[in-house]
């Protein structure tokens, strides 16, 4: 995925380090705001997504969700909350932020979320799109996300290596890799572990993305078929 300017509004000192260090981990540019106070005085900048924490110092996710619509139209915003969920979700959503996250939730859950989000809203505004069909799984090298065309589009939930792996083989349909050249270009020339890293990622991969045929060449290394 591309390098996105993203703003984070929250004010619970260990979730921000933690979701900053995620998404950062993504390539991202974030920018933190701890109270609500700051971030209404930034609404006039146009980040490529907001993450809002309704409940804040100062001036509250309402009114900056509010001021961000009024002042940046159609930049996406996902509201998260631990208060009332259920009230908290139809307020958001009626007031125009594109997504919600009740507290507590895990930082891998935002950064799903979020990819989808700005797989979409981004690439309808560029109106182009690399994404690899195969077996109707689709395959976003840029946004790196792979969806599930069986399963209502639903994200692959894959770690860092699974998705290095799949983006791989995937570039270079019915191309044979060996173990070598995959550890190499996944996990660096500095990697002194086993080659066997290599086997137990794409046994995981098999595992999330059944219907991809990721051929072994026993002895060699792996390949991924167009069918």
């Amino acid at each position: 995925m591309g390098e996105y300017k993203i703003f984070l509004v929250e004010d619970e000192e260990n979730l921000t380090e933690a979701l900053k260090a995620y998404m950062e981990k993504e390539g991202w540019e974030v920018r933190v705001y701890p109270d609500g106070d700051s971030a209404q005085n930034a609404v006039e900048e146009t980040p490529h997504l907001w993450v809002l924490d309704i409940m804040l110092p100062g001036t509250d996710g309402y009114q900056i969700l509010k001021s961000i619509r009024e002042k940046q139209g159609d930049i996406p915003v996902i509201f998260i909350s631990a208060r009332d969920q259920d009230l908290d979700r139809v307020l958001g959503l009626e007031m125009g932020s594109d997504d919600y996250l009740a507290k507590p939730f895990l930082p891998q859950e935002l950064i799903i979320r979020a990819k989808k989000l700005l797989s979409r809203v981004y690439a309808e505004e560029s109106g182009e799109s690399n994404k690899i069909e195969l077996n109707n799984y689709f395959i976003d090298p840029d946004a790196r996300t792979v969806e599930d065309g069986e399963n209502d589009n639903d994200l692959v939930d894959l770690t860092t290596k699974e998705m290095d792996l799949i983006l791989l083989l995937t570039a270079q349909i019915g191309k044979a890799l060996s173990r070598e050249d995959i550890i190499e270009r996944v996990w660096g020339e500095n990697y002194f572990g086993s080659e066997r890293a290599v086997d137990d990622v794409v046994r995981r991969v098999r595992k999330k993305m059944p219907r991809i045929h990721l051929e072994t060449l026993y002895g060699f290394g792996y390949r991924v078929l167009s069918s």
